[in-house]
């Protein structure tokens, strides 16, 4: 039920949680290539994820996890959630991908989710993207593409948003750089328990600081 364009269950939400809000959507390629060993490795991961936050009772009530995932279409899986309400979605792998769609539609959804926190007085953090593919866009027109890494480029040079992107296997790790703004990191083989062990980590750190510090976050463990 929506309320003035408001979800009636936000507004009980905000209202029982006042807490300031640190937004996080997980971007995850589930294209035909991440089939196996590699999909089952992710929901492993994203298990994780939700385990290590569910131990913060401070991250677990001011982090907004979402997830989205991209193939040959783009599906919010979750949408904005905070942790101690996340349940682990159980993802499949198949099709093209449409990872410049993908962008955009993260993109729009924090948007989105910010003009929720201030109708409803929260305030918040920077919000956190994490991108996670083991190729590069396929399936898709080129300047789509490019029209989501100039909207990352200027979202970051604004503020808005800090966007991460993670390479797995064989991902063409020169394009991702070409996209984003931020370093590509590289997996270690299908480690991606690793990986959301840091990003938990990170985003604890950053629920326990001011709504406008910037903290130095450690290294991702054992990506290059």
């Amino acid at each position: 039920m929506a309320v003035f364009g408001q979800n009636l269950e936000d507004i009980i939400e905000f209202a029982e949680n006042p807490e300031p809000r640190c937004a996080c959507v997980l971007l995850l390629d589930v294209s035909r290539s991440m089939d196996g060993e590699p999909i089952a490795a992710l929901n492993k991961g994203v298990e994780t994820f939700r385990k290590e936050l569910a131990k913060d009772p401070i991250a677990s009530r001011r982090v907004e996890i979402a997830v989205i995932t991209f193939d040959s279409d783009v599906t919010i899986v979750q949408p904005f959630i905070t942790a101690n309400r996340f349940q682990t979605p159980t993802l499949t792998a198949q099709g093209f991908t449409c990872m410049g769609s993908a962008i955009h539609t993260a993109l729009d959804l924090i948007e989105e989710r910010k003009g929720l926190y201030r109708e409803n007085g929260i305030t918040y953090y920077r919000p956190w993207v994490l991108m996670m593919t083991d190729g590069e866009p396929h399936g898709e027109a080129d300047l789509i593409v490019e029209e989501a890494a100039n909207r990352i480029k200027a979202d970051e040079a604004a503020h808005k948003v800090s966007f991460y992107a993670v390479g797995v296997q064989n991902a063409s790790m020169q394009r991702l750089a070409r996209i984003v703004v931020r370093q590509p990191l590289k997996l270690s083989g299908l480690n991606f328990q690793e990986m959301f062990v840091w990003l938990s980590a990170s985003m604890q750190r950053v629920s326990r600081s001011q709504v406008d510090e910037q903290l130095p976050l450690p290294p991702p463990g054992t990506l290059s």
